[in-house]
């Protein structure tokens, strides 16, 4: 079909400013009018009483996994994504991707998954890649210079910026992060960090990376900061950040709303001294695969799984949910959902974030509609550089989300975490319906996002 119409929505549109009852006409993918007529369109969808907006865009995620032998890919988060509202992802966050960025950005062109999908080119991938598997030692100048050629390969190749995982790679020095980040000179692209230290050295961290977005000249993404400081610095930590914008840094944040992370076992989050420094017990921790999945933790099944079985996946219930809330209603904090997950395994945030975020904080009352939907749309599009995707516009792509905003809820829970919301009626992307009714009618809509 070639059109599509829209009909009784309520339209909201934070860039343009637009709040109100209109028909949207689709044509070719493309949003091709706002209007209070009833043109003819091929189909039409009428959504009386419903929401209507951009589709969200997910600015920190991790893509789903290539099977290289099998030549399968694994859709479960782009699926899990679609049905809470993203239309666009961005992967390779924290320093990781699933495998060469290039290639897999090549494959899902030619494959299609279930949302539209951008790629960072992760720090930590190429450090093992150019043979440097040891993540607490350095690098030499010779494989500093190979890591350098190939992220400068990946970005001219579509990736919209380097990630780092400091913290999962502490081996990193200055020197290091500073000339893989200078890779983003070229095009101005995004440095994002899941920074180096947590809690009540989150303010170092974050200024390690402030300073690296000063020196160069370049935006910086301070990736879950929820994750970082939500164990009582919050309101000390946002108050350092206003500060660096102040100062001209372009400085950024994303959070999901929940007050739990998710890693691996075998992470540096989970090293020596850490039972401490999160003023917590191994009854904190969910394992959530593996043979003890859906168990907390005791000091033995944590010994076993760091020796045995390092990347099983866990939750980690640390987190002060004051501390969440602080960082959800700040008006410059875009809402990320960090989604992972080992198949139906994993942290409900990949499933849920979106929803959650509109029923937690919009439907109490604490946060305009208008605010919220700017944190999911405009925002991560602007901070993208995206023109055409995160709003209405006429010529804008036709990325639609229409949701029940009485229904609206996240279902997924720590124990089924791959639970679909309710409430998420029809999520089209380039103009064709991926979700219908809350159910998933087509996964194969989404193709790459590339940097140009």
């Amino acid at each position: 079909m070639k059109t599509v119409l829209i009909k009784n929505g309520h339209v909201v549109d934070p860039l343009n400013g637009l709040e109100e009852d209109l028909n949207i006409l689709i044509r070719n993918g493309k949003i091709a009018d706002l209007t209070h007529e009833l043109p003819q369109a091929d189909c039409c969808i009428d959504v009386k009483g419903k929401t209507v907006c951009p589709g969200f865009i997910d600015i920190h995620m991790h893509e789903d996994p290539y099977d290289q032998e099998k030549g399968l890919l694994d859709k479960s988060i782009a699926k899990s994504m679609a049905l809470m509202g993203v239309t666009t992802a961005v992967g390779g966050n924290c320093g990781d991707n699933v495998m060469d960025p290039s290639r897999y950005l090549d494959i899902l062109d030619r494959e299609g998954t279930a949302t539209n999908l951008g790629l960072l080119a992760g720090h930590t991938f190429i450090r093992k890649a150019c043979g440097r598997s040891d993540k607490y030692s350095p690098v030499s100048q010779q494989t500093l210079e190979k890591m350098y050629q190939y992220g400068e390969r990946c970005l001219q190749e579509g990736c919209f910026g380097i990630s780092f995982g400091l913290k999962y790679v502490p081996g990193t020095s200055c020197e290091e992060l500073t000339k893989m980040a200078s890779l983003c000179n070229s095009g101005h692209k995004l440095i994002a960090a899941h920074v180096r230290y947590d809690v009540e050295r989150v303010f170092e961290a974050v200024k390690e990376m402030a300073d690296v977005g000063k020196r160069l000249e370049l935006p910086v993404q301070i990736s879950h900061i929820g994750s970082m400081g939500g164990y009582g610095q919050m309101k000390e930590l946002l108050g350092d950040i206003r500060k660096y914008q102040q100062e001209g840094i372009d400085i950024k944040c994303d959070c999901y709303p929940y007050d739990a992370f998710s890693t691996a076992i075998g992470e540096t989050t989970y090293d020596d001294g850490f039972l401490k420094l999160y003023d917590s017990d191994y009854n904190n921790i969910l394992i959530c695969d593996g043979k003890y999945a859906g168990k907390r933790c005791t000091k033995a099944i944590f010994d076993e799984l760091r020796a045995t079985a390092p990347e099983t996946m866990t939750v980690g219930y640390f987190m002060k949910e004051e501390d969440i809330a602080l960082a959800m209603l700040e008006p410059e904090i875009m809402v990320a959902s960090d989604g992972i997950r080992n198949g139906d395994q994993g942290h409900p945030r990949a499933a849920g974030t979106f929803p959650r975020f509109i029923n937690k904080y919009v439907k109490t009352g604490k946060l305009p509609l208008m605010d919220a939907i700017r944190k999911m749309t405009e925002m991560p599009a602007s901070r993208l550089g995206l023109k055409n995707k995160g709003n209405l516009t006429i010529g804008s792509d036709a990325d639609i989300v229409v949701f029940n905003y009485d229904t609206i809820e996240d279902q997924a829970t720590y124990e089924q975490p791959a639970l679909p919301p309710a409430g998420m009626d029809y999520v089209l992307i380039g103009g064709k319906v991926a979700v219908s009714e809350g159910k998933l009618v087509c996964d194969s809509l989404g193709r790459t996002v590339r940097c140009k």
